[in-house]
């Protein structure tokens, strides 16, 4: 087994005491600006009161290939409300200067390889300061040697995606250039909630403990509490995107106002309240201190 020199980020004390309490994580997505940064701001806020283990930001892109609708229609919002890499960053220095609990939530920024390459490695780490993880969907293990390096002397987590047709050796060598968390993918495709789980779910993550001792999220498709029930014997966390970006979309479109914010917020708060309390008190409750078979000292 193996990964990257950990950093101690929010992220891995975040997971640690998770795995403490026996208790699946929420990881909640949603995207940066849509509808307008400000808004972003109350969002995060609401999810971080609601309980949202980590926060994922993602940053707009004009060509999102591994986004469903939902978050293509918000990546295009985003974009035409004049979202930008450097509008991410700068809200992340917000979300640090706000109040508890937002102001020390773990946050991952997950964006596509360009934007962060365009901007530059080095300007880019120095100006995440604030958060804690960084996941480049499309960049590869292969290709990520700079990255990964100019990354840690920051103190920013690397993740990278697992996936189903990942082979044993393709997943330890993506688990070995990730710190933080693994993020695996429930299912070939792209984003989008889905009603059911995939069967070969559990083979997927059962494959993945063999070949790393990393925390593992899973997402894509993930939406209900039930998902969440079934996924608490088996993964870390779970990943929420798709759902939570609808919440938004449904409130916001076609007129974000003030009050269509609140509204958003408000909606946002309630779904993950529900996810949180199945992973509290639903069939997701491991016994602690008993973790991946193995009886903690």
């Amino acid at each position: 087994m193996s990964s990257a020199s950990p950093n101690s980020t929010r992220i891995s004390k975040r997971f640690a005491e998770l795995r403490t309490s026996g208790e699946l994580g929420i990881v909640a997505y949603i995207t940066a600006g849509d509808p307008s940064l400000d808004a972003t701001l109350k969002f995060v806020l609401a999810l971080a009161e609601a309980g949202a283990d980590v926060i994922e930001l993602g940053v707009p892109f004009s060509d999102p290939l591994a986004d469903g609708l939902t978050i293509q229609r918000a990546s295009e919002r985003a974009l035409k409300s004049g979202t930008t890499l450097a509008g991410v960053l700068d809200l992340v220095r917000r979300i640090r200067q706000s109040s508890p609990p937002a102001n020390d939530v773990p946050l991952v920024l997950f964006s596509y390889y360009n934007p962060i390459l365009q901007m530059g490695l080095e300007k880019f780490a120095a100006a995440a300061a604030g958060a804690d993880g960084v996941l480049a969907t499309d960049l590869t293990p292969e290709e990520s040697g700079d990255y990964r390096r100019i990354l840690s002397a920051h103190h920013l987590d690397t993740i990278f995606l697992g996936a189903p047709t990942s082979t044993d050796e393709r997943l330890a060598k993506i688990a070995a250039c990730c710190s933080g968390f693994l993020y695996l993918i429930s299912r070939t495709g792209v984003t989008g909630a889905k009603d059911a789980l995939p069967d070969d779910l559990p083979a997927l993550l059962r494959r993945a403990r063999k070949v790393t001792q990393l925390s593992i999220a899973v997402g894509f498709g993930i939406s209900l509490p039930g998902h969440v029930s079934v996924l608490g014997g088996l993964a870390d966390a779970a990943v929420i995107g798709s759902a939570l970006v609808s919440e938004i979309e449904k409130a916001t479109v076609p007129n974000p106002t003030p009050a269509a914010v609140d509204a958003a917020a408000s909606a946002l708060a309630s779904r993950l309240r529900a996810l949180k309390e199945a992973a509290r008190h639903g069939l997701s409750r491991r016994e602690a201190p008993i973790h991946r078979g193995k009886v903690a000292p």
